[in-house]
């Protein structure tokens, strides 16, 4: 047995709170030149504990003292999260423990580096003071962002080179948009399920089951930035609102295929399983695509698809292969019913009439689908911002033109 008095005892607790050791990599500063390191990561994912570890190693090895800028939503905030918080400086601090002086709304380490706390709600406060490093939380939610933000970059200007943390759960602000464009920001991004060593179970399983896919899990739980492109033929409210759980019984079921212009690490084969339901409804079921799959692998997901939803047909474009696509899907099973359409128009041309059902409601999806909502809430008349080819979503378009406009397919009542 070890005793606590026993100088080994002694070694191994300042071992165990080693930051160095015990923090994960996407918690630590990113190597390099850079001005703006932005920390984007999902609730409890251990961002304020890398800013106030962050904060702290800078104040704690400075060779002369220093002034650091500690800016959040309200003052109330600042002290409650960044200082006072279970992961606030205070609270990590296990040497040179700085002093906090409320009234004067600072921190002092020994060493004479003072950190001041600041408020979104009045940027005004920010004139005067100047400052080697500023740490800034939350600030996707701050009260008056970019006013703020631009004064705090006036009053970075001492030390040979000044810098900024900002943690933060990412929102589409025009200043979050700005900083992640800024050549001279980092961005790393840390998700709630990567702290799950210091999370409740309860938590993590709740939050998978309730919010795992959709826009506000999402954001919220992975930290990613979700944003609609604003021309765009659907946004992620309106998606939202039509997402079901468990869909009624279905009178048939459909499987549609857009196969990849050709083969590659970075090909897509767009695989998307819809049906119909009494009230008329066409519900989106699965988005089965694949990746990186030669055309026997593309060929045999979509098969499996067919088999899995006990589909009644199964929908490919043969614009890429031509009778190759139904050779493929019939060597696979000979018995498979199969329609092949082809291209006559332009892609925004053949979605804007499915984009309209939606605005009707006569679309639902059952469970979110990540990838593919992706890429219709970044399809303007342009295509995609990336320049790829709308895999999912062209299946998509053809899977609900077969099932609302065309009416293909044969019905037949059965439930999931």
């Amino acid at each position: 047995m070890v005793r606590q008095s026993e100088p080994g005892f002694a070694a191994l607790k300042r071992f165990g709170e080693d930051w160095a050791l015990t923090g994960r990599l996407a918690q630590m500063p990113p190597e390099g030149d850079w001005r703006i390191w932005l920390l984007m990561g999902g609730r409890g994912s251990g961002k304020t504990r890398a800013g106030s570890e962050w904060v702290h190693q800078h104040a704690c090895a400075a060779r002369a003292p220093l002034r650091i800028a500690l800016v959040a939503e309200t003052l109330g905030d600042a002290r409650e999260v960044m200082i006072d918080g279970v992961s606030g400086i205070i609270r990590i601090a296990r040497r040179a423990r700085p002093l906090f002086e409320p009234s004067r709304r600072r921190l002092v380490w020994p060493n004479g580096t003072i950190a001041q706390l600041f408020s979104s709600e009045d940027p005004e406060s920010l004139r005067g003071p100047q400052f080697d490093l500023a740490w800034c939380d939350e600030l996707g939610k701050w009260r008056h962002a970019q006013e703020t933000f631009d004064m705090l970059q006036f009053a970075l200007r001492l030390g040979a080179n000044p810098r900024s943390l900002v943690t933060t759960t990412p929102r589409p602000t025009p200043l979050m948009k700005a900083l992640m464009a800024d050549p001279d920001t980092v961005i790393a991004r840390i998700r709630t399920a990567d702290n799950q060593a210091h999370l409740s179970p309860g938590f993590l399983k709740a939050m998978a089951q309730r919010y795992g896919g959709t826009r506000l899990g999402r954001q919220e739980l992975e930290g990613e930035l979700i944003a609609d492109r604003e021309d765009a033929l659907w946004s992620r409210s309106q998606l939202e609102a039509l997402r079901c759980r468990q869909p009624d019984a279905l009178t048939r079921i459909l499987v549609a295929v857009d196969p990849p212009a050709a083969a590659g690490r970075h090909s897509c084969c767009g695989i998307v399983v819809a049906g119909l339901n009494a009230a008329g409804q066409a519900v989106v079921l699965a988005d089965a695509s694949v990746e990186s799959r030669s055309p026997a692998g593309w060929a045999r997901a979509a098969v499996e698809a067919y088999h899995r939803f006990s589909a009644d047909r199964l929908v490919a474009e043969v614009n890429q292969g031509g009778d190759m696509v139904a050779a493929l899907l019939k060597g696979i099973d000979a018995a498979l019913p199969l329609t092949s359409v082809r291209a006559t128009r332009g892609k925004w041309l053949r979605a804007e009439p499915v984009a309209a059902l939606y605005e009707q409601g006569r679309v639902l999806h059952a469970g979110a689908f990540a990838a593919l909502e992706d890429q219709m809430c970044d399809f303007g008349p342009d295509g995609l911002s990336s320049g790829r080819s709308p895999d999912r979503l062209d299946a998509l378009v053809w899977a609900l033109t077969a099932l609302l406009i065309d009416g293909q397919g044969m019905p037949r009542v059965r439930s999931l």
